[in-house]
């Protein structure tokens, strides 16, 4: 049985297959793949300007696929930087959420949109 632990492992061993088998390691430095990061983010973001809400039924299936490949690309540049930065993405998340919960108490924030700084 697979944990989502793992499964960020094996997508991790994936791109970072994928980067050595290219000799791409000298380029995938911290600050290169951040910038890359972003990149990715920004063409997800294209797909919805414009949009009133971004919600499913405004997307046809051309622009579908395109979310769903900005969003692979995103999540590889992603692991790849945790990869780098020996980052457990998996525990890091965990480690947030526990933050967020802390931050965002459930009977000061259920159904609003407040910051943390607010209340």
């Amino acid at each position: 049985m697979t944990t989502p632990s793992s499964d960020l492992i094996a997508l991790r061993d994936i791109v970072r297959r994928f980067a050595e088998e290219r000799d791409w390691q000298q380029f995938h430095t911290p600050k290169n793949l951040v910038m890359a990061l972003s990149v990715e983010v920004a063409e997800l973001v294209e797909h919805f300007q414009w949009l009133k809400t971004g919600e499913q039924d405004e997307l046809d299936a051309v622009r579908r696929i395109g979310v769903r490949h900005e969003l692979a690309d995103s999540l590889v540049y992603l692991i790849r930087l945790a990869d780098r930065l020996d980052v457990d993405l998996y525990d890091a998340v965990i480690e947030k959420m526990a933050l967020n919960r802390e931050k965002y108490p459930v009977e000061k924030v259920k159904g609003q949109s407040r910051k943390y700084s607010e209340y």
